[in-house]
């Protein structure tokens, strides 16, 4: 193998000097790719900058896209120890006095003294059942018990696992009928206390008693042939006044007396009612607007300090001229500025005092602004959000998308939407002359109702004299059941008195909406009338919005896919068929701000398009380094093989002239640089 060490030859430093011809013919094009990664990458983070601060200020929509911020209540009372109150967004605004004569409560019942928990009371079977007691606690006078048919009577057994007092007490809490048992020590003895789940006169306990083997379970009976029971508490309404009207109510939680205004009833006022006010929550929307408009001048802030000019430093933004960013900022400041359209009161944000300022920014005019608040609250959500009205009282709009264009529709029906509906057989009897009696021997049925099956209905046992008491009768213990409601499927029972036949409805509409009589014994069959079989499915709706068949189910109209009213969605509650008037389409103010940023911030954005192209960019200067390090490795060979050749020669030349001297000094007549 040749070894080689440059400059061995001639002295010269080779590699010193080829790395300083190769840095200085790299140097220029070093600093061109440098300067072009730095563009990019500060072109890239301030797209980054502008897409964040886009985010940001489509983050602020949300509140003023949302219906329920311009519903929103505020509720408040004068004496929150007499009562609380909440309000929904059905609320309608007003004050109230309310005066509280009496809380309801729950029925309780005590047993007799037991000498302890452990002491065995007896076996057997405990009936509760929930209704209105007829009971004079002070003459032990009981009078009558009626049935509240939305409740179902239900039974306990007792035997020797457990017959003591804490078994029983154990045995009823697990059965969760509705019963709470607690066992209190009076200072005498042990007493078994019963409380109905529920307070309200309709929600007084019966306990009836079935005893097996010796007596002893009896002592718990509270009923018309027995009170062995002691009535503690008993079962009340709440009583209450509201601006003088009289109201009454089973739960302490008067939800419908004032349309979605809950009141929670603490105690009694003593004769000196309480203020209740409901308002239109000015202070939540007020906020929403000026959160929007802090967010669009932060937006603007950044646009400008990424594309502005500084006339003292004579320095620009890196996205100053910058298309894309021109496209952006002048669609929105676009859409921020014009009118909504329509039939809109407010049309534009400079009706309610919000206005662009010399910098582009916003500017809120706060008088202006409270002025609507006041004057003309129920405009901003017009303004704001997406919205649309129907001119059929009977065409209900309920939602809409990006999708949906601004503009006015014909509304058109081909088909109402109906409920699926079972019609008994006509078996009832004329009321007016009998009635019809309910027992063990048919009192059960199943059916499925909208595809869920249910389990055994069992009716209350009784005598039902109208038909109307009877259909309630059925409608509540269908509705109790628990498959049925945990899938959110009810029905409506009705009575056909001019066929003398029971008709159950589904609660749905639409083609999903079925009633079908899945289990009935023969007994029940001939008194009400209920065969196994399917009854009349519902219908979906049919109609066309903007003269192109929607999609129909249940009662809601949703527009077709890739027409000019898509995803907007309307409900038709009633009417019939034909032409059904016309709906005309708002986005408002957020809703046409929120479509465009939609543009710039979805799926395959053109500012992600952007960052792409700069990425790519970068990751070419990238390639072009690594091609530039090989040129340079070539340049470098280049040069270590001419100066290796140079070497070489100079020091064959050196060679050359160290062989000539001596020669020289050889020859006659030669003096030798050692003579003087």
């Amino acid at each position: 193998m040749a070894i080689t060490a440059s400059g061995i030859g001639s002295g010269l430093d080779v590699d010193s000097l080829v790395g300083q011809l190769v840095a200085s013919e790299r140097a220029p094009a070093d600093s061109r790719l440098n300067r072009s990664e730095a563009l990019l990458q500060a072109k890239l983070s301030a797209f980054g900058s502008l897409k964040s601060a886009l985010s940001t200020f489509q983050s602020s929509l949300s509140s003023l896209l949302n219906l329920t911020t311009f519903q929103a209540r505020t509720a408040t009372v004068s004496d929150a120890k007499i009562l609380t109150v909440s309000a929904g967004t059905e609320a309608a605004a007003g004050s109230y006095n309310i005066e509280v004569s009496q809380l309801a409560r729950a029925h309780s019942l005590a047993s007799g003294v037991y000498s302890a928990t452990t002491a065995v009371v007896g076996a057997g079977e405990l009936t509760f059942r929930f209704g209105t007691t007829d009971y004079d606690v002070d003459t032990d006078t009981y009078s009558g018990f009626a049935v509240n048919a939305a409740k179902t009577e239900a039974k306990v057994t007792i035997d020797s696992t457990n017959n003591t007092l804490a078994g029983i007490r154990d045995a009823i809490n697990a059965a969760n009928v509705g019963v709470s048992a607690t066992i209190v020590n009076d200072g005498v003895g042990f007493r078994l206390l019963l409380s109905s789940g529920d307070t309200g006169a309709k929600n007084s306990l019966e306990v009836s008693v079935t005893e097996s083997g010796a007596a002893g379970l009896g002592q718990l009976a509270f009923n018309a042939t027995a009170t062995n029971l002691t009535q503690t508490v008993a079962a009340q309404d709440a009583q209450l006044t509201i601006n003088g009207l009289s109201v009454s109510s089973a739960s302490n939680t008067v939800s419908s007396a004032i349309a979605d205004v809950n009141l929670t009833l603490l105690s009694t006022t003593a004769g000196a009612p309480v203020s209740v006010g409901v308002a239109q929550d000015k202070a939540t929307v007020k906020n929403a607007i000026n959160g929007f408009v802090t967010s669009y001048n932060s937006f603007i802030s950044t646009v400008n300090s990424i594309s502005g000019y500084n006339a003292d430093t004579q320095q620009g933004g890196i996205l100053l001229g910058d298309a894309t960013l021109r496209s952006i900022t002048s669609r929105v400041r676009s859409e921020l500025n014009a009118a909504i359209g329509g039939s809109a009161t407010l049309q534009r944000l400079a009706d309610i005092g919000v206005t662009t300022a010399v910098d582009g920014k916003l500017s809120v005019d706060s008088a202006e602004l409270d002025k609507v608040l006041s004057d003309n609250f129920n405009a901003l959500a017009g303004l704001f959000t997406a919205n649309a009205t129907a001119s059929d009282a009977l065409v209900k709009y309920v939602s809409s998308t990006t999708k949906s264009q601004p503009g006015t529709y014909p509304v058109a029906i081909t088909q109402v939407a109906t409920q699926g509906q079972y019609q008994g057989a006509g078996v009832l009897p004329d009321f007016s002359l009998t009635s019809v009696v309910i027992d063990s021997l048919n009192d059960t049925l199943s059916l499925k109702v909208d595809g869920v099956q249910a389990g055994t209905i069992t009716l209350t046992a009784g005598t039902y004299t109208s038909g109307n008491d009877l259909a309630a009768e059925v409608e509540a213990r269908i509705n109790a059941d628990g498959a049925l409601s945990s899938a959110g499927a009810t029905v409506k029972v009705t009575y056909d008195s001019a066929n003398s036949r029971l008709v159950v409805n589904s609660g749905a509409y639409g083609a999903d909406s079925k009633v079908e009589i899945t289990q009935v014994d023969t007994s029940t069959a001939a008194t009400l009338g209920f065969a196994i079989g399917a009854g009349t499915d519902g219908l979906d709706v049919v109609g066309a919005i903007g003269g192109i068949t929607a999609t129909g189910v249940g009662r809601t109209l949703t527009g077709a896919a890739g027409s000019a009213s898509e995803g907007l969605v309307l409900e038709v509650i009633g009417g019939g068929t034909g032409a059904r008037g016309s709906v005309s389409v708002n986005r408002g103010v957020a809703g046409n701000l929120n479509a465009v940023l939609d543009q710039y911030l979805g799926t395959q954005n053109l500012l992600d398009l952007r960052t792409e192209n700069l990425t790519d960019q970068i990751k070419d200067i990238s390639e072009q380094r690594e091609n530039l390090n090989l040129r340079m490795e070539s340049v470098e060979t280049r040069y270590l093989t001419r100066f290796r050749a140079l070497d070489i020669l100079l020091a064959q030349l050196q060679q050359t002239s160290g062989f000539l001297t001596q020669q020289l000094q050889n020859l006659p007549g030669a003096i030798s640089p050692n003579q003087k």
